[in-house]
């Protein structure tokens, strides 16, 4: 099943910049919520160990995990076993909203920005962190306006009012 956005939630996400901010949303074997924004960065949920290899074979070069290690689901040490087997970069930056760490994201704005990380699949338990993170990036190293950025976001899977209030905080917390 391939599933895109309507035309106008289309022109919301890619504004007046062009056509940056398509995302395509999929069912991937193995990967919970699969959304992916043109051949940069796919968000999603829960993945499991075996659907590394599709991963890569997608073209990803880094999967960056957002879960802490206890969370229902998280398999973090096969997980990045299974990456560093599959020549990917493995970047564990665990994160919640209800206990937010700046650390956290400052290691990922810094290792997203690296082009050898490029493509990334970025992942939580739902989607909702990892398309929270990447507004943090699209924001603060992209220049990105804030609206773009959330729109995007949103399209990619963030949904908690909690998440998308500790991005925009954040944002404004770490803007030049």
């Amino acid at each position: 099943m391939h599933l895109t956005l309507t035309a106008l939630a289309f022109s919301a996400v890619i504004g007046a910049a062009g056509p940056q901010g398509y995302v395509t949303k999929e069912a991937v074997p193995g990967v919970t919520n699969f959304a992916q924004l043109e051949t940069t960065v796919a968000c999603g949920g829960v993945i499991t160990s075996a659907a590394i290899a599709e991963l890569q074979t997608r073209g990803f070069k880094s999967i960056f995990d957002l879960q802490l290690p206890d969370e229902k689901g998280a398999d973090v040490s096969g997980e990045a076993a299974a990456a560093q087997a599959a020549g990917l970069t493995f970047v564990h930056v665990p994160f919640t909203p209800a206990h937010p760490d700046n650390d956290s994201v400052d290691t990922f704005v810094r290792e997203i920005s690296k082009p050898t990380n490029t493509p990334a699949f970025i992942h939580c338990s739902g989607g909702n962190r990892a398309a929270g993170f990447w507004m943090i990036k699209r924001a603060l190293v992209d220049n990105w306006d804030v609206p773009r950025a959330q729109a995007e976001a949103e399209a990619l899977g963030l949904a908690s009012p909690q998440m998308k209030q500790f991005a925009l905080d954040y944002i404004q917390a770490h803007k030049h």
